[in-house]
C-alpha cells in the first residue's frame, strides 16, 4: 500500500508506505523530523525508531541514520509495518466506559486497578482489560497492537482517563498533555484546613533525597510543578475536600504538594507517615474511619480535551466513588 503525503493522513497508518519528495526548503533538516512533519500522523520518536529499524529509503537506497540531513529533490519513503501482537495478554474485566469511538476511549478507573503491566503486576491491569475489550480494533501504537496510555493514575487513585486507540490519537493527545492544553480536576480529601482556602502551590518536584521511593519538593534537580486548589467543603479545621487543578503533571504532584503544605491526603500510604494532629478534632467514628481509610483519598473528577481528529471539545465528569462518598456522609453526621 502506498500513501502520498499531499493527501490527508491515514487514520490507521500501520502497513502503509509513505513517499515524499523533499523540497529546497527542507534541505539540511533531520530526516526523522522531516518525515514526521510530512506524514503528520506518526510521532517523530516513532519515525526515528522506524528509520533505525531499516524501514526507510532515500532514492531507493536504505536510509538508516535518523539524523541524516535531508537532500533537496530526493525521494523519501517510510514503511510502517503491521502492528505486532501485544505482549500483555487480553483479560476480560468490567470497565466503566464513558465514551468510545474509533480513535479513543474515556473510562472511569476504579481504585485498586494498576494501569500498565509492570514487575509485580503483570496481569489484571487496565491494559489487559483494554486488550480484551478493543482487541482487533487496535491498529497499533508504536508498532505494537496495544492501547496508547497517554497518562496514568496511581493504582489507588480513582477517576477519569483517556486512552488512545490509534497512532495519530496517541500522538495528538500526548502533545495536548505536554502542552497542558486540556482540563484535569481532582477531588482530594485532606487533613486540616488550608489557609488561604484557595490558591496555588508551587514547588519543583524530584526524588526524595533520602527515600528514593518517594517524591518531594526539592530545591535542586526537580521539575517545576504548579497545583491550583480551592476548598469545596470543610469540617471545621479537621479536614477539607479540595478541588485541585494540575497546571503541570509531575509524579504524585497533588499528593506531594499538599503534604508539603502540611495537608496530606487522608489515607495516603506514602506521604502520611503518622496520625495527624487534626485527627483529634474529629469525634468517633469519623476519626477512626478516616485514619483507617486504605488508600489516598484522591479522585480524578473532571477531564476535558479537544478530540484529536474531529476537534470537538469533550468534557467528562465522574462522581466520587462509593468509598469516598461514604467518608463524606460520615463526616456530615459526626463532625462537631
Amino acid at each position: 500500500m502506498s500513501a502520498r503525503t499531499d493527501s490527508p493522513p491515514l487514520p490507521e497508518p500501520a502497513g502503509a508506505t509513505f513517499e515524499v519528495t523533499a523540497g529546497p526548503e527542507s534541505a539540511g533538516e533531520r530526516a526523522d523530523r522531516f518525515l514526521a512533519a510530512a506524514i503528520g500522523s506518526v510521532s517523530r520518536s516513532r519515525v526515528k525508531a522506524l528509520i533505525a529499524g531499516g524501514h526507510a529509503r532515500r532514492d531507493g537506497a536504505p536510509l538508516s541514520d535518523p539524523a541524516e540531513a535531508v537532500r533537496a529533490g530526493s525521494r523519501y519513503a517510510l514503511s510502517i509495518p503491521p502492528a505486532a501482537p501485544a505482549a500483555p495478554r487480553p483479560q476480560a474485566m468490567p470497565l466503566s466506559i464513558l465514551h468510545e469511538d474509533a480513535e479513543l476511549i474515556v473510562l472511569d478507573k476504579p481504585a485498586g486497578l494498576v494501569v500498565h503491566p509492570a514487575p509485580g503486576n503483570q496481569e489484571g491491569t487496565l491494559v489487559n482489560a483494554l486488550l480484551a475489550h478493543a482487541g482487533e480494533e487496535l491498529p497499533g501504537i508504536g508498532g505494537e497492537r496495544r492501547p496508547g496510555i497517554v497518562h496514568r493514575l496511581d493504582k489507588d487513585t480513582s477517576g477519569l482517563m483517556v486512552v488512545a486507540k490509534t497512532e495519530r490519537a496517541h500522538h495528538a493527545l500526548s502533545a495536548a498533555f505536554a502542552a497542558r492544553d486540556l482540563e484535569r480536576e481532582y477531588l482530594a480529601l485532606v487533613w486540616g484546613l488550608p489557609e488561604p482556602p484557595a490558591g496555588e502551590i508551587e514547588g519543583a518536584i524530584g526524588r526524595h533525597p533520602v527515600d528514593r521511593k518517594r517524591m518531594a519538593v526539592v530545591a535542586r534537580s526537580g521539575k517545576p510543578a504548579l497545583t491550583r486548589y480551592a476548598t469545596e467543603r470543610a469540617w471545621g479545621t479537621a479536614c477539607a475536600l479540595l478541588r485541585c487543578r494540575l497546571l503541570t503533571g509531575r509524579t504524585h504532584q497533588i499528593r506531594v504538594h499538599l503534604a508539603h503544605r502540611g495537608h496530606p491526603l487522608v489515607g495516603d500510604p506514602v506521604y502520611l507517615r503518622r496520625a495527624p494532629a487534626a485527627a483529634r478534632l474529629l469525634p468517633e467514628p469519623a476519626r477512626r474511619a478516616l485514619l483507617a481509610f486504605p488508600r489516598q483519598a484522591l479522585h480524578a473528577a473532571t477531564l476535558g480535551f479537544r478530540h484529536p481528529v474531529s476537534g470537538e471539545r469533550l468534557r467528562f465528569s465522574s462522581p466520587l466513588p462509593a468509598d469516598l462518598a461514604a467518608l463524606l456522609v460520615l463526616l456530615d453526621g459526626n463532625s462537631e
